[in-house]
């Protein structure tokens, strides 16, 4: 069993050389990346046709930190979390008579929830597609079903019981859940041993407890001095749990992210991929276009580039980034430039050939892009970008924990 896992380990740590030799030696149009410094992951996976990256970067990073622990090389079914959190969502939908929206989309909170309440189990009890004879995720004809049907439930003026004192419309909508994603054994095997969904979170050594959500934003009194230890609701959709984060002054968010990677640990991020500096080759770029180096140089010629030539523009080469105020994000969120797109999995630092420093980022598209599924984005991106992160707080210093209240 033992040499079972050393071999479980070597395979992983072979594949992440090999990614990041092979970062190392390509590049996109002029980029080339160094690893600094980065923690164990597993493999890139695809999220398909399903607005599930909240739970396939939750479950990675989960992943990353049962390895952390000294634990097994696991792959978790990214279904079953899936299935558990779209009947809690359309309850909540439900209950508020639509207030809530139900759909495809959640947050860090749902991956916590899961730890507490659903437990976990490993991807080969509960695998993507596997109802409809497919290896991936393809929702669009589940949403068509399911959505009408709790839209119907929440404007009901009544609703109808069944004996057992569940509601009819949620044994139905479970039912069509079932259908298309599979439905959860009460009972599994792992390595030669039967778990129940919550003694398999305790194998783990996972605990609720241990994480944090921290975000970064002005609108609410930062989490220290008389507020210390005092969190707020992030106001965007897919907080449909009403999450809580911890707010931290910008500069105290990045030193978390940066002490979480050089300690062990990874982040579970959430933010906006929609800005021009976000391509679909591996890099998320924030460039000043009024810089010397910048395009903006050529103001005539700029302002008269479609948005494919803008894109190309600005990430065909290291530019100088914007220099991100704590106001300037506020008013990214403020005016709904940045939004809650899509969740990843921050698990290390590179540099470029100028030395510029980027933080390495897992995606759940596959294995696309110039660096297989892995991400290169900027410092200034995250700080204008993000939404909210999960970390282990033991991953934070001690200083910031008691400027903050985190315990």
């Amino acid at each position: 069993m033992k040499k079972l896992m050393l071999c479980g380990m070597a395979a992983l740590m072979a594949t992440s050389a090999m990614a990041q030799e092979e970062a190392k030696k390509d590049s996109v149009e002029g980029f080339q990346f160094t690893t600094v410094d980065s923690v164990a992951i597993t493999p890139v996976k695809n999220q398909k046709n399903a607005g599930t990256c909240w739970c396939y970067s939750g479950m990675s990073f989960l992943e990353s930190e049962i390895l952390k622990k000294g634990g097994p090389v696991v792959d978790l079914s990214e279904m079953y979390v899936v299935l558990e959190t779209y009947m809690d969502r359309a309850e909540k939908a439900v209950r508020t008579h639509g207030d809530v929206s139900f759909s495809q989309g959640g947050s860090f909170e749902d991956m916590i929830m899961a730890i507490k309440k659903y437990g976990l189990m490993p991807d080969a009890e509960m695998p993507a597609g596997v109802m409809y004879g497919d290896t991936l995720s393809n929702h669009s004809e589940l949403s068509k079903m399911t959505d009408p049907m709790v839209a119907a439930a929440a404007k009901s003026r009544k609703l109808q019981m069944a004996p057992d004192g569940e509601w009819m419309w949620k044994k139905a909508v479970r039912a069509v859940h079932e259908t298309y994603l599979g439905k959860a054994p009460k009972e599994f095997t792992f390595q030669g041993k039967t778990y129940t969904p919550q003694s398999f979170v305790k194998y783990l050594k996972l605990d609720a407890k241990d994480y944090a959500m921290i975000s970064s934003f002005t609108h609410h009194p930062y989490s220290m001095g008389e507020n210390i230890g005092e969190q707020f609701v992030v106001e965007v959709q897919d907080n449909w749990r009403w999450g809580t984060c911890f707010n931290l002054e910008l500069d105290d968010m990045m030193k978390v992210i940066d002490d979480a990677i050089k300690n062990g640990y990874t982040i579970g991020w959430g933010g906006d991929v929609s800005e021009e500096g976000f391509t679909r080759d591996g890099l998320g770029v924030y460039p000043d276009v009024e810089a010397a180096d910048g395009p903006g140089a050529d103001q005539a010629r700029w302002l008269k580039l479609d948005p494919t030539a803008k894109r190309k523009e600005l990430t065909q080469k290291p530019l100088t980034q914007k220099v991100v105020t704590p106001e300037e994000r506020q008013k990214g969120y403020d005016n709904f430039e940045t939004g809650d797109d899509h969740g990843m999995h921050i698990f290390g630092i590179a540099k470029d050939q100028e030395g510029n420093k980027y933080y390495m980022v897992k995606n759940s598209w596959g294995k696309t892009g110039k660096y297989n599924g892995i991400w290169y984005m900027t410092p200034e991106y995250i700080r204008a970008k993000t939404i909210d992160f999960v970390v282990n707080k033991n991953a934070i210093s001690k200083d910031l924990r008691k400027k903050y209240g985190i315990n």
